[in-house]
C-alpha cells in the first residue's frame, strides 16, 4: 500500500501542496490557448455575421480565395448561408461570394496603429465583386480602399 501512496505523490508532483499551483498554471495555460485561437485569421468553417441588406444573417465561410492561411479585411471569400431572413434576396443554403469588413484579428496600419474589432463580419458580393444589398451597416475600415471595394465603402454608414 505504501508503493501506490509514494506512486500517487510522484503522479499528484510532490506532497499535496504543490497541487493548487498546478491547476493554476494548466488554467493559465488553457486560458491563454483559448485567446490565442479567439484572433486569427477567418478560416474554413468560421461563421461570421451578414452586416448588409441582403437577406443573410449568418455565413460559414467555404474557402478564403487568397493566401493560404485564410482571409483578413478586404479579402474575398466564398461561404456558405447559415441564418437568412423569409424574405431576402440570399436563401438559406446558397454559395455566395463576401468581402471581410471586419475581423477580430489585429491589423497594423501604416501609421503604426491596429485596427481590429469585436466580431467578424462580411458583405456579400457577387462574382464581379459588387455588392448585394444597398446598405452596408457598422463601421468599415479604409483598408478597403487599397483592395478596389470603393462600392463597399459609398454605401457605409461610418468608416474607421
Amino acid at each position: 500500500m505504501a508503493f501506490f501512496r509514494n506512486l500517487g505523490r510522484s503522479l499528484m508532483g510532490g506532497l499535496g501542496n504543490n497541487l493548487s499551483g498546478l491547476s493554476s498554471t494548466s488554467y493559465e495555460m488553457t486560458c491563454s490557448s483559448f485567446l490565442s485561437q479567439l484572433r486569427t485569421f477567418i478560416q474554413m468553417r468560421t461563421v461570421l455575421k451578414v452586416v448588409d441588406n441582403s437577406g443573410a444573417k449568418k455565413v460559414m465561410c467555404i474557402q478564403a480565395l487568397k493566401g493560404k492561411k485564410g482571409a483578413r479585411l478586404g479579402d474575398t471569400i466564398v461561404a456558405s448561408v447559415k441564418e437568412a431572413m423569409p424574405n431576402g434576396k440570399v436563401k438559406k443554403g446558397k454559395v455566395v461570394y463576401g468581402v471581410v469588413v471586419r475581423a477580430a484579428m489585429q491589423r497594423g496600419r501604416c501609421d503604426g496603429s491596429e485596427v481590429k474589432f469585436d466580431d467578424n463580419a462580411v458583405v456579400l458580393v457577387d462574382k464581379q465583386g459588387q455588392p448585394i444589398g444597398t446598405r452596408v451597416f457598422g463601421p468599415v475600415p479604409h483598408e478597403l480602399r487599397k483592395k478596389k471595394h470603393v462600392k463597399i465603402l459609398t454605401l457605409a454608414e461610418h468608416i474607421a
